[in-house]
């Protein structure tokens, strides 16, 4: 009887314990960077998503150790769905490229903490027109009335920055066709259908090698860099950034930011990043950095809510 009543008495306690403990670890297991919600890290597709998806995990489990955080991560079909994903909440944290970075920032105050350098320390990056050298065509004047192929409508080198340099010399294509990626853009000017392609430039890097879009394909095509020539270079433009959406913590911001630093500081780090986005390092950055994009834009009325 003494038992018994021990134990009705400490039941309404042991309840208490067990209801209390239950709903604090379900608290803390939706809460972001937790196993059932991790965090999202995406990837724009500018090449192999494949390629992308290997790369991605290496990086994902140094984040996870450093961090204590969960990560997942997607490689979406295209630019605005990376963009989009922050209106959903369905991406945390994106390598996104620059142009979309200002519709994210725009439409869902994603910002850019983070910043890709290339080889020879290039923090900024240009947009470059390439045609056959078998072509005839030699200069942008000569590519009114031609059929170009782009890579993205929200891709800042494989679009707006050659489609603006197009407009400002009051060029006019007579076909513009998207291909979605940048290798595919080359691959479609060497096989002859289309006369030019706009894609990402990059300047050789401390071997004397080229590094822009050309030696995405140089293993289908040899001769690419001899067969395929470049007629004109956009503006410099900053970086690809790594952007964190606004609902994140700072905490958590700063937490992942010093995780991807360490990462890219390790030559595991590096070879990996480099495999897929020619990225040689990481550097801070912030909003206004891209304040020289804007006004690339605002000069040939270019509205971003109308690439959205």
């Amino acid at each position: 009887m003494k038992i018994l009543r021990i134990l009705l008495f400490l039941t309404p306690l042991l309840l208490f314990i067990v209801v209390t403990t239950q709903r604090e670890w379900g608290k803390y297991s939706t809460e972001l960077g937790s196993k059932k919600n991790p965090i999202k890290l995406f990837f724009t597709p500018s090449v192999d998503a494949k390629q992308i998806t290997t790369t991605a995990k290496e990086l994902l489990e140094f984040l996870q150790k450093e961090t204590g955080y969960y990560f997942t991560s997607a490689v979406p079909a295209d630019y605005v769905t990376v963009v989009e994903s922050f209106g959903s909440n369905k991406a945390d944290i994106a390598v996104i490229n620059t142009f979309s970075y200002l519709m994210a920032n725009k439409k869902y105050g994603a910002t850019a903490l983070l910043r890709i350098v290339r080889d020879n320390g290039e923090a900024f990056y240009r947009g470059q027109i390439i045609v056959r050298s078998d072509s005839g065509l030699d200069t942008i004047t000569d590519l009114m009335s031609k059929k170009i192929a782009y890579v993205d409508p929200s891709s800042t080198s494989g679009y707006i920055l050659p489609a603006a340099l197009l407009k400002k010399h009051g060029i006019v294509p007579s076909d513009s066709i998207f291909a979605k990626k940048h290798d595919i853009v080359v691959s479609m000017v060497y096989q002859k259908q289309v006369d030019a392609g706009a894609t990402y430039y990059s300047p050789k890097d401390e071997t004397g090698q080229l590094r822009d879009a050309r030696e995405r394909v140089v293993t289908q095509y040899p001769d690419v860099f001899e067969k395929i020539k470049i007629i004109a270079l956009t503006e410099p433009i900053p970086n690809d950034p790594v952007i964190f959406n606004k609902s994140m913590p700072e905490e958590m911001k700063l937490k992942i930011v010093d995780a991807f630093l360490k990462f890219v500081s390790t030559k595991a780090g590096q070879e990996s990043l480099h495999r897929i986005y020619n990225v040689k390092k990481l550097i801070p950055t912030t909003d206004k950095d891209y304040d020289g994009l804007r006004k690339i834009l605002d000069d040939i009325n270019f509205k971003i809510e109308g690439a959205l």
